[in-house]
């Protein structure tokens, strides 16, 4: 490892699926500078989130820990304060760090404004979402500084079920870019870590009229379904089949036409474009600051999003890889692996010790996670990093008492949803769109029970590592 320690560019973008990159596989979508990172790094094709949700997920890679671990299950949940964040690890070891964006490790709800937890940011830029229900709200202060609001700039309805958001000129993702790109040109030599947060690609869809206009609804393929296939799903995804629960920006999918289907996903791969255009902005600012070379670029995001597969839109308490796969791109100039696709699975609790362990940063025992870094330089199979992978749902949203554990492997997934006899159980070598469910068929038995103790053996094996003395917290 070289003796200057590298800096750290970690983008995570909010609610963005696997299958959003065209360098990857999706020749419906333009991400020229988001294909760059993987022509020059290392892209993990099977990462899972430890949750479907938000917060949770947020807790485990910001940890490298489980969300039954950090306690933090829900969405808007306080992180516990025994909890060290890797952005912490960084600042102890005489890293500036920084953030523009979202953080989501406390409540933020009911205009409550996130508070404040030992994050180890000296810069913090915070903007949950692009809507101005705080004054704190850093991106609100920013465009009242130009002279103008979010409720000025905001389109409005295009559609039934899309707007047309703010310019990109004044859009929050830009803002995060902003952000970011000023913290780089700013810093003297001393190493840094930077977290770009935006809210984008999360609902409601509502992209730049300039950037929409780059998709042709017509050229959009439909989400993936089959008729009748909810009636062997769980009721958790039958009511999401009917409604995309109550969340402020929900709607009644049975209403919606091809068409309308098509527009929803034309106007969210166009957010995903202008996510694209600053992460191009971010890297040049790097390559013009002579600090590309030194610096490890990620891009990520924390969970995924339904889009119309299997009947459903947005997120809850389901664990199809749609929900809990995500994109994940590691990128350091003449150091890791380039144009390497690595299809292992791997969990996104394996960031912060592969990111310690890049920056000879101690990796506390508590941490659960295992580095990649053997992958990335090119040391290790890149086929290979995990047997399965393992994540988690505790009544974390809207549905009431819904509480699932996800196992899954290459060749078969199984979800239990506890407290209920509801479960799924996907042959996925047969049926990789995991469209029908062998929960209930007695043929599979024998494989329901295997798998069932295996994800029971997986949540024991999630436990702290290293538990508090008695008498703490």
């Amino acid at each position: 490892m070289p003796r200057t320690r590298p800096n750290v560019l970690w983008i995570c973008t909010d609610q963005q699926r696997h299958d959003t990159i065209r360098s990857l596989g999706n020749p419906h979508i333009n991400t020229p500078c988001i294909d760059s990172l993987v022509g020059q790094g290392v892209a993990f094709t099977q990462a899972y989130a430890q949750s479907p949700v938000c917060t949770p997920s947020r807790a485990a890679f910001m940890t490298g820990r489980y969300p039954r671990t950090t306690k933090c299950r829900q969405n808007g949940q306080a992180l516990p304060p025994n909890e060290k964040l890797v952005s912490r690890l960084f600042a102890d070891a005489g890293y500036t760090c920084g953030l523009g964006g979202k953080l989501h490790l406390a409540t933020c709800a009911n205009g409550v404004v996130e508070a404040r937890i030992d994050d180890g940011y000296s810069v913090f830029h915070w903007s949950h979402h692009p809507q101005p229900d705080w004054p704190e709200n850093a991106y609100t202060q920013w465009l009242n500084a130009k002279g103008t609001s979010w409720e000025e700039l905001y389109g409005g309805a295009s559609t039934d079920y899309i707007k047309h958001g703010v310019p990109e000129e004044y859009n929050q993702t830009t803002w995060c870019a902003e952000r970011a790109i000023e913290f780089i040109h700013e810093q003297n030599g001393a190493p840094w870590f930077f977290s770009y947060n935006c809210f984008a690609p999360h609902h409601p869809f509502d992209p730049p009229e300039e950037f929409l206009a780059r998709y042709n609804p017509d050229d959009m393929p439909l989400p993936k379904a089959k008729p009748g296939e909810l009636k062997t799903k769980t009721t958790y995804q039958q009511l999401d089949g009917k409604f995309s629960h109550n969340d402020p920006g929900g709607y009644d999918i049975t209403k919606m036409t091809d068409r309308d289907k098509r527009e929803v996903t034309a106007a969210y791969y166009a957010m995903v474009e202008l996510i694209d255009k600053q992460v191009g902005r971010m890297v040049n600012a790097l390559r013009e600051t002579g600090q590309l070379e030194n610096t490890i670029v990620i891009f990520m995001s924390d969970h995924g999003e339904m889009l119309g597969d299997h009947g459903v839109y947005l997120k809850g308490p389901h664990f199809y890889d749609e929900a809990v796969r995500v994109p994940l791109i590691f990128s350091w100039k003449d150091r890791f692996a380039t144009d390497l696709r690595a299809d292992c699975l791997m969990e996104l609790i394996d960031i912060a010790p592969t990111l310690l362990e890049a920056a000879n940063i101690e990796i506390p025992e508590t941490i659960q996670g295992r580095s990649l870094m053997p992958i990335l330089l090119g040391q290790a199979d890149a086929s290979h990093h995990r047997d399965y992978v393992f994540s988690e749902y505790y009544n974390a949203w809207t549905h009431k008492h819904s509480y699932g554990s996800m196992l899954r492997t290459h060749e078969e997934k199984i979800v239990v949803y506890h407290g209920t006899d509801q479960g799924e159980l996907y042959d996925l070598d047969n049926d990789p769109d995991e469209f029908v469910n062998l929960w209930n068929t007695p043929e599979h038995a024998n494989r329901k029970l295997r798998l069932m103790k295996a994800c029971f053996d997986a949540s024991v094996f999630t436990m702290d590592p290293s538990p508090p003395r008695l008498g703490q917290f």
